[in-house]
């Protein structure tokens, strides 16, 4: 059994939002953590998709794809968001977001663990915390989206932009929140997992979700400059994480 630690970052929609992103990239930095999951939703709401996307190339090990991540690359919406992020994109990173794998399989603190942006079935299928617990018992389930690898005791999603961790059935479900568009609270969130490495039996590991914060009105200048499409939307949401002006869930 090996004393040895590994740390983790678990990254999320962080949605074109670049400062955020500088500054949680930062904080990991800070930390000595060498490792990033991204559990996708790099693209869309924030004005530099394209700038995140190449940071989350250099510094991710690890980036699933998420729904903004496959509406915007397909370039066949017709609203007029996704059609402004997928220009901006050009070609090549269309074509990167395209291919992202749906979820991603490893081994954490001697167990078997699991990471994707929304669900067991897709990238648009949303579960959120007060989901029934039928639902959430699902998110453990293999599928044909998820491969049929042995089954999971760890699952790691995004997605809702609100982190949670809940345990039953022996089992953790968790949201790694949100790091360009969080909302719960008007600060970048990701979380850490730490465990030991290379145990081939349960060990001890942990959990835990940071905030970060940014210069949100640096990003919204950026943002209004840009001429994008919702800017108002998107100034509600990072100046107040509440969805577009409404207390309810949404992404």
């Amino acid at each position: 059994m090996s004393n040895a630690s590994e740390r983790i970052a678990i990254i999320s929609d962080v949605h074109g939002n670049l400062t955020a992103l500088e500054a949680v990239l930062d904080d990991i930095a800070a930390r000595g953590i060498g490792r990033i999951f991204n559990l996708g939703d790099l693209v869309g709401k924030g004005p530099r998709s394209a700038e995140v996307v190449d940071r989350c190339r250099q510094t991710c090990e690890v980036v699933v794809q998420g729904n903004w991540d496959a509406d915007v690359s397909s370039g066949t919406t017709e609203r007029p968001a996704p059609r402004w992020h997928h220009h901006q994109l050009g070609p090549e990173r269309n074509a990167y977001l395209a291919d992202l794998p749906g979820s991603h399989d490893c081994m954490i603190g001697g167990g078997p663990a699991r990471f994707f942006h929304a669900s067991q079935v897709s990238p648009f299928q949303r579960i959120y915390e007060n989901a029934p617990r039928e639902a959430q018992r699902g998110m453990f389930s293999n599928t044909d989206f998820t491969g049929h690898a042995s089954q999971p005791r760890l699952v790691g999603y995004g997605d809702i932009h609100r982190p949670y961790v809940l345990n039953f059935d022996g089992k953790t479900l968790f949201n790694a929140g949100s790091v360009g568009n969080p909302l719960d609270q008007p600060l970048a969130c990701y979380c850490i997992i730490e465990a030991r490495s290379g145990d081939r039996q349960p060990s001890s590991w942990s959990l835990n979700v940071v905030r970060v914060a940014y210069d949100i009105e640096a990003e919204l200048a950026f943002a209004r400059a840009s001429d994008m499409p919702d800017f108002e939307h998107y100034a509600t949401e990072l100046r107040t994480a509440v969805y577009r002006g409404v207390s309810a869930y949404g992404v």
